[in-house]
């Protein structure tokens, strides 16, 4: 299991500054049913951390529906979910050609190069998403920070800052695919963002938002947050009860059984 301190979101919608491939490690997803391979450690190049496996976990998609996910990365939140529904057919954007072929490699590695095709693309290009589409779901693991102070490493810039597409245009570029009425966007966020989130998913047309904090552990407050939106939803905004993460304060406390059920044996995260 990849530790949730490793990273944050991979979906960069934005290419690195050296597009040559790292060297390469493979780390088990969900228990080893899912086998990923991403840059070594080390390398520079950024690695996949839980929240990808939390955001597949929250797609409520179903055997023979069409899925987009964008900035896929090495395809660590497509992966997860295909583990989980079987029979999807799964489009996946990602503007790094280095991570796409990674990706389409992943793809290829765990049978699923028959429903999954990965596109060479950016965010910012709604257009790239209607011809893709439609879709019944999609998800995003964005660049969350406004840009400004930059992190240690280009790597950790393109996949966590907002240095090229912004929140706005990833919920712009979900909603241009997706089935009107019924077509569901899951992002995962810092919970600092979520009202960015928010306001991203409604300016873009979204309705019927969910949110569902994630707690590092009981009575501590929440790091990252789940969001869940209906393309032309008009239901009322909800806030869940949430998914605790850690047993106890302990830095080495292992995960909790609700935890550990959705990071090792792919049960979904219900937000619908």
């Amino acid at each position: 299991m990849i530790r949730d301190g490793e990273g944050g979101g991979i979906g960069t919608g934005v290419p690195r500054a050296d597009a040559a491939p790292a060297a390469i490690e493979e780390s088990p997803l969900l228990g080893g049913r899912v086998r990923l391979r991403q840059p070594a450690r080390g390398t520079g190049g950024f690695r996949a951390a839980i929240d990808p496996v939390l955001l597949a976990a929250a797609v409520p998609a179903r055997p023979g529906e069409r899925v987009l996910e964008a900035g896929c990365g090495s395809g660590a939140g497509f992966l997860c979910l295909a583990a989980r529904v079987p029979g999807l057919a799964i489009l996946a954007v990602e503007r790094d050609t280095a991570l796409a072929a990674l990706a389409r490699e992943n793809a290829a590695a765990a049978g699923l190069a028959a429903q999954v095709e990965v596109v060479e693309g950016d965010v910012a290009d709604p257009a790239l998403a209607r011809r893709l589409g439609p879709v019944d779901h999609a998800f995003a693991n964005p660049p969350f920070w406004p840009a400004g102070t930059p992190p240690p490493d280009a790597a950790r810039q393109a996949a966590t800052h907002e240095t090229g597409a912004t929140l706005e245009d990833w919920a712009r570029f979900l909603a241009a695919a997706l089935r009107p009425r019924r077509g569901t966007a899951s992002l995962i966020l810092p919970a600092a963002r979520f009202d960015a989130g928010v306001a991203a998913l409604r300016a873009a047309g979204f309705g019927s938002v969910t949110l569902l904090p994630l707690w590092p552990r009981i009575g501590t407050p929440a790091k990252r947050v789940l969001l869940q939106a209906v393309r032309g939803g008009r239901g009322p905004a909800r806030i869940l009860r949430g998914l605790v993460l850690h047993e106890s304060p302990s830095a080495r406390s292992g995960y909790t059984a609700a935890a550990e059920a959705v990071l090792r044996d792919a049960a979904p995260l219900d937000l619908t």
